[in-house]
């Protein structure tokens, strides 16, 4: 298990900056393994410290959280408040997210299992496939070789993808269609879900490709091998015990100083349908009940409009820590572009490469893209870091245009110069229109 210190190495590794907020949530996931060393009776006891991240849009509030979940293997949803309010009283069932995150779980562990029984899958498929193709391979022989032989020499092709792009014809189950009962696709029922084995499995003929054949088999060979029953148990514990629960845009369902009526009393009652399960309750699934008295919340909002006060007193208390993220700076903006792991330069690098173009990126061309990126920020709405994806369309947008026409290989600098000349921007122009009363 990651000590705090190294969760916040690794968050580093994607995230610029925000050193508070990941201490805070490296904090929360050390103490959730500290719980676990718990006898059975104090660790009832002991519940998770909820957080709320306020900052600006594009600092990193999402990032944080989902990096967080993917650091440990939690399962992780992300959902945004508004979804469950417009003006009026529509929107989604709040405990929709506790059960979109049972089946994010579910998901997780169905994929483990998998991949355990997956070297046992493979060999059957294989098995069948070599069978499948033994007819085909009889008639193109010129001379005759025995089953055993023509058996290996198929498999070694299967196996360097020879035979990939070659059409089989196969029985494959043909899936009863799922009914949806809402329009939010909330509640979908399986018909085979409903009648079990009361049915026989039909079965139709396809065309299909070796390869797509092989996936096939595979999947439904480690389906049949894993325990579906432990599965979902397993799934609902790790909800239960590890999961994270994203919830964004937490502002937006904010009442304000002004005490105005109308969307607001949609608002305060969509955190009064959010209180229960923060606080802990029992929530019923289609894989069994879940209680979510110790699932990690983290809400996150720009609290421009509003502030973490506004929100009801009973929703404060649940979310104890609250930590504040920092406008990006220049500096923050030429480490996210040259020091993050996967950055949008190594990204576009990689992207123009499949075309023989290679970027070349200098040290003055990232800081005079850092520096449109925060002047852009300061005199228009604040983006964070998605100003960055903008930016870099428009710079490259020529390359990315003309890429793939040369058969050889081009080197395309990007220093201040070629920065000036294709973004066009005037960094001392302030918009004035902004400040017009």
């Amino acid at each position: 298990m990651y000590t705090s210190r190294e969760v916040v190495n690794e968050l580093d590794r994607y995230i610029i900056g925000q050193d508070e907020a990941k201490r805070t949530v490296a904090v929360a996931l050390r103490n959730r393994y500290r719980r676990s060393k718990l006898t059975d009776s104090m660790r009832e006891e002991v519940t998770p410290k909820n957080i709320i991240m306020q900052g600006p849009t594009g600092v990193g509030k999402t990032e944080i959280a989902r990096r967080l979940a993917k650091l440990v293997k939690a399962p992780f949803v992300k959902v945004e408040a508004t979804k469950f309010t417009e003006v009026g009283y529509v929107g989604r069932d709040v405990e929709s997210i506790i059960r979109d995150l049972v089946e994010s779980s579910i998901r997780m562990v169905r994929e483990e299992r998998f991949k355990e029984v997956q070297p046992k899958a493979i060999e059957i498929a294989e098995k069948q496939l070599v069978d499948k193709i033994l007819p085909i391979r009889k008639q193109a022989e010129i001379e005759p070789k025995s089953d055993s032989v023509l058996k290996e020499e198929i498999l070694q092709d299967l196996r360097k993808g020879q035979l990939d792009n070659i059409q089989i014809e196969m029985k494959v189950a043909d899936a009863p269609k799922t009914i949806q009962l809402t329009p939010n696709g909330d509640n979908a029922i399986n018909l085979g879900d409903i009648f079990g084995n009361m049915m026989p499995e039909k079965k139709k003929n396809r065309k299909l490709l070796v390869k797509d054949a092989f996936k096939m088999i595979v999947d439904e060979e480690a389906a049949k091998l894993v325990d579906e029953d432990g599965i979902n148990q397993e799934g609902l514990r790790r909800a239960e015990q590890d999961g994270i629960v994203f919830i964004d845009e937490i502002d937006k369902i904010c009442g304000n100083a002004r005490g105005s009526n109308g969307p607001d009393v949609s608002r305060e009652g969509v955190q009064r349908d959010i209180l229960p399960i923060v606080e802990g309750c029992v929530i019923n699934t289609k894989y069994g009940t879940i209680r979510t008295d110790f699932i990690l919340f983290i809400a996150a909002g720009a609290f421009h409009m509003s502030q973490v006060s506004d929100l009801i007193p009973e929703l404060q208390g649940r979310f104890p820590v609250v930590v504040r993220l920092e406008n990006l700076t220049t500096e923050d903006f030429i480490k996210i572009l040259s020091s993050t792991d996967n950055s949008l330069i190594k990204q576009y690098t990689e992207l123009l490469k499949i075309d023989k173009v290679n970027l070349n990126f200098l040290p003055e061309g990232i800081n005079e893209i850092a520096e449109i990126a925060t002047i852009e920020n300061e005199n228009e709405e604040n983006l964070g870091a998605r100003r960055l994806h903008a930016i870099m369309e428009k710079l490259l947008e020529d390359v990315l245009f003309t890429a793939g026409e040369n058969s050889e290989e081009i080197t395309v600098d990007i220093d201040k110069e070629y920065v000036d000349k294709h973004l066009n921007y005037t960094r001392q122009e302030i918009q004035l229109a902004k400040y017009i009363l």
